[in-house]
């Protein structure tokens, strides 16, 4: 019986897909990703932002009150970009579900991977409790997420 994969973020697998078009490469999940151990996805790229693209943080809340349309998505330089977060998220999401996937490693600290941690949405660096969009929407459909930081 074939082991189901684990899902990462893109990032962690070496594609330079960070909003500073750069990976956070962890060698172990892209050892994982070429045993076909695990699949990678960017929420970001899939929710159709460009790369590189600035830097964003959730205003408001954590990626759960993004899903519930109390909070939002906003860039350093003003941009909303709520609905291509959560467009993507929506994505990688339902690649989770298509594979029958249960676990997700994510890059921490993201506006969309984050778990258990998030930046606090005023762009000066600080962290607060929290999770991003994709590792909430993941959490809700019962995935269990855990967040690494890669190099």
């Amino acid at each position: 019986m074939r082991k189901v994969p684990i899902l990462v973020s893109s990032c962690l697998a070496g594609i330079p897909c960070r909003y500073n078009g750069k990976a956070k490469t962890d060698q172990n999940i892209v050892n994982a990703v070429a045993r076909g151990e695990a699949i990678a996805a960017c929420a970001e790229e899939l929710g159709d932002l460009p790369t590189p693209r600035p830097p964003a943080e959730i205003v408001g809340g954590d990626g759960y009150d993004v899903l519930q349309g109390n909070a939002t998505v906003v860039s350093i330089d003003g941009q909303d970009l709520t609905e291509a977060f959560v467009a993507g998220a929506q994505k990688v999401a339902q690649l989770a579900t298509s594979n029958g996937i249960t676990e997700a490693v994510l890059q921490d600290r993201s506006p969309s991977c984050g778990c258990g941690a998030i930046y606090d949405g005023s762009h000066s660096g600080t962290l607060a409790e929290g999770d991003g969009v994709l590792a909430a929407i993941l959490k809700q459909r019962g995935l269990q997420v855990s967040a690494r930081r890669g190099q």
